[in-house]
């Protein structure tokens, strides 16, 4: 593996092997529906609390994702999984039945990127054999934590998201059929002065260019280069102020640029300016991004997620909002 800057190069190419994802009613009916593995029946699925439907959905996106491996749990190396919620519970709570070693990660909503650039490298060198990679998010959880119960019923403001109920996993291997990582971007803390924690697309989008830049720097590449370009969830409002960003740097992303949080609900759905939270890209890419590349129709890929680093404590004391973005490039190789 060599460096250059910010971004990895992957000699062996550690390949995406299988993926699950796992959604709530509400994104399951929205455009990319009929993409998921699962829907799940209610936002508790018919557990007592959302905390523990939350878990329940977790832990069906990683054994789904290692039974499509043709896997058993007992053959994967480490879990590498992060949440949004306080201590990470969904992600350890899930991995204390699991018999694999466990790597608990936050990275707000861009931890996906950074689960699967961890796992890429420790497979690339040669320390492990097989990985999964995991996230999810549940509304009802993070509304309660980051922002109000959903029982008080606040007004949200038109600029605000609507964070995913979803869960999504990745089997990383050595060897096997799949796309493979070829390059991992470790992102940089930006922080533009937002301080509303409902603005998370205007908070996010400057670190999107940020590692947008830094790819390009690093690998040569342009726009032109991909297939696609994804970031996980800045929505319609940050997804735009994205694009002029990069219009300022002389870059034009055109169609081939998407946000996975746009593309989670219709504007019929009334989920504001679209999807967030850290199941947002990991749902979009183990559905309709590996769906694409294992049929041919992308051949190199580039996903941006990003995440906002604040805490409801810090966001209550008027702190602005650091942000963060991790992409990786996926390519179909022989």
């Amino acid at each position: 593996m060599s460096g250059k800057n910010q971004t990895l190069q992957f000699k062996n190419k550690p390949r995406i092997i299988s993926g699950m994802s796992v959604v709530g009613r509400r994104e399951g009916s929205g455009p990319l529906g009929d993409r998921f593995d699962v829907v799940i029946p209610n936002a508790k699925y018919n557990e007592k609390t959302f905390e523990k439907g939350e878990q329940a959905m977790f832990r069906r996106a990683i054994v789904g994702a290692i039974e499509k491996a043709g896997l058993t749990p007992f053959d994967i190396d480490v879990l590498l999984a992060g949440d949004l919620l306080n201590q990470l519970v969904s992600s350890s709570y899930v991995a204390r039945e699991l018999p694999v070693c466990y790597l608990g990660l936050y990275s707000a909503c861009s931890t996906m990127t950074e689960c699967l650039t961890l796992g890429a490298t420790l497979i690339d060198g040669g320390h492990i054999v097989r990985a999964a990679c995991a996230t999810g998010s549940h509304f009802a959880t993070a509304e309660r934590q980051y922002r109000y119960p959903l029982e008080y019923g606040c007004q949200r403001p038109p600029y605000s998201q609507w964070t995913a109920t979803a869960a999504g996993c990745s089997i990383l291997a050595a060897e096997g059929e799949g796309p493979a990582i070829t390059h991992a971007t470790i992102g940089r803390v930006v922080d533009y002065g937002i301080n509303d924690l409902n603005n998370m697309g205007a908070a996010m989008a400057p670190a999107a260019l940020d590692t947008l830049l830094a790819v390009f720097s690093d690998t040569g590449y342009c726009v032109g280069d991909f297939d696609a370009i994804f970031t996980g969830d800045l929505g319609r409002l940050g997804a735009e102020i994205l694009r002029d960003l990069s219009g300022e740097q002389g870059l034009s992303l055109g169609q081939k640029y998407s946000d996975c949080g746009e593309m989670l609900f219709s504007r019929e759905q009334n989920c504001y300016c679209g999807g967030s939270g850290a199941g947002c890209s990991a749902s979009v890419l183990n559905s309709f991004i590996l769906g694409k590349m294992n049929a041919g129709e992308y051949n190199r890929v580039l996903l941006l997620a990003t995440g906002a680093l604040m805490s409801p404590t810090t966001s209550y004391q008027g702190e602005t909002i650091p942000c963060i973005s991790h992409g990786v490039i996926l390519e179909n190789v022989k």
